[in-house]
C-alpha cells in the first residue's frame, strides 16, 4: 500500500498516536467553486477542523499517489487548475495513479484513501445517490456502492438536493447502510433541513454516534454510515424554491444530454446561476458545519 500511499508528517503521527483525524475530498475543491474561493473555502475547513480539535487530512491523486494530507500548494493547485483536474470515483483511481495523472477525489474515492490510511470520518457536502430518472438510465453514483462496504463515516448534510432522495435512502436500506440523523429524525436535503424522508435512526451527542460507530465495526458489519447534518437553520433556503431551480436544471440537462458524472457538476453549477449565488453559498456554509461536527465524531471515536 505504501507505494499508492502518501500521508504528511502531521498526519502520519495523528494516527500511530490514535488521536482523531477526519478525512477531507478535494472535488470540492477543483469542481465546486471558481479560484480562489475554493482554496479559501478548503483552508476554512481545515481550520474549523482543528479548531474541534482533530487533524484534518484533505485528500488527492497526485504524483501517482494518494496524497492524505494536502499542503497549502497542493490546495491552490487543485484550486488553480480547476475542472482540469479528473474527477475520480473508485473506476479512475488505477489509471490516475498508474499515468501519474492529477485527481480530485469523490466521496467514494475519499473514503478509500481514508480506509487505507486508517481514517474512520470523513466530512463532505452531500452524498451522491440515484438519479432522477434512474429507472431508465440506471445513474447510480459510485458513492452508494463505497457506503456498502467502506468501513468509514460520512459527515454530509443528506443527499444532493438534485437526486431521487427516495430512491437513495431505498437503495442503502437494501445494502444495509445505517442513515443516522443528528438532532434530528427528518432527511436533510442538502440546502434545507425539509425533505418529506425520514432517517432511520436519530442521534443527538457525538459520543452516541461515536458508539454507534465503534459498535458496528466491532461486529464485524462492514460498511459506512451516512450521518446526516442538517444545514443550520438561519443558513437554509426554502424548499420550494430550491426545488424548482433544481427542476429547472434537470430539464436543462436532458435537454442538453448531460449523464454521468459530469450531470452533478452541471447541475450544481446550474442552479448556482438560477439562484443568483445562493446556493453555492449555503453549500459553504453546510460544509463548514458538517466539518465541525465530524471532528467532534472523530475526537469521540479517540477517546475509547
Amino acid at each position: 500500500m505504501k507505494k499508492y500511499l502518501a500521508l504528511n508528517e502531521e498526519v502520519t503521527r495523528a494516527i500511530q498516536a490514535n488521536q482523531p483525524v477526519v478525512a477531507l475530498e478535494s472535488t470540492i475543491i477543483s469542481h465546486g467553486m471558481p479560484f480562489p474561493q475554493n482554496m479559501e473555502t478548503a483552508l476554512k475547513v481545515e481550520e474549523i477542523v482543528r479548531k474541534n480539535g482533530a487533524v484534518p487530512a484533505t485528500i488527492a491523486i497526485l504524483d501517482g499517489k494518494f496524497k492524505v494530507g494536502l499542503s497549502t500548494d497542493e490546495i491552490r493547485h487543485l484550486g488553480q487548475k480547476g475542472q482540469g483536474v479528473v474527477k475520480a470515483s473508485r473506476r479512475d483511481i488505477p489509471y490516475l495513479i498508474s499515468q501519474g495523472i492529477d485527481g480530485a477525489t469523490t466521496v467514494a474515492s475519499t473514503m478509500i484513501a481514508a480506509k487505507m490510511a486508517g481514517i474512520k470520518v470523513f466530512a463532505t457536502g452531500g452524498i451522491g445517490g440515484v438519479h432522477r430518472g434512474a429507472e431508465t438510465s440506471f445513474d447510480v453514483s459510485a458513492d452508494l456502492q463505497e457506503l456498502a462496504k467502506t468501513n468509514v463515516a460520512v459527515v454530509c448534510a443528506g443527499i444532493k438536493a438534485i437526486l431521487d432522495l427516495g430512491l437513495t435512502l431505498e437503495y442503502l436500506e437494501t445494502h444495509g447502510v445505517p442513515v443516522l440523523g443528528y438532532k434530528t429524525k427528518e432527511l436533510p436535503a442538502f440546502y434545507t433541513q425539509k425533505s418529506g424522508f425520514e432517517v432511520d435512526y436519530q442521534l443527538n451527542h457525538p459520543t452516541e454516534i461515536a458508539d454507534f460507530l465503534r459498535a458496528k465495526w466491532s461486529m464485524n458489519l462492514d460498511g459506512g454510515v451516512v450521518i446526516a447534518n442538517p444545514i443550520p437553520k438561519e443558513k437554509e433556503l426554502n424548499y420550494d424554491y430550491m426545488m424548482e431551480n433544481i427542476e429547472l436544471a434537470i430539464q436543462e440537462a436532458n435537454k442538453l444530454g448531460i449523464k454521468g458524472k459530469e450531470s452533478t457538476p452541471f447541475l450544481l453549477s446550474k442552479v448556482k446561476a438560477l439562484t443568483e449565488g445562493k446556493s453555492l453559498a449555503s453549500n459553504i456554509e453546510l460544509v463548514y458545519n458538517n466539518a465541525q461536527l465530524a471532528a467532534e465524531i472523530a475526537v469521540a471515536l479517540s477517546k475509547a
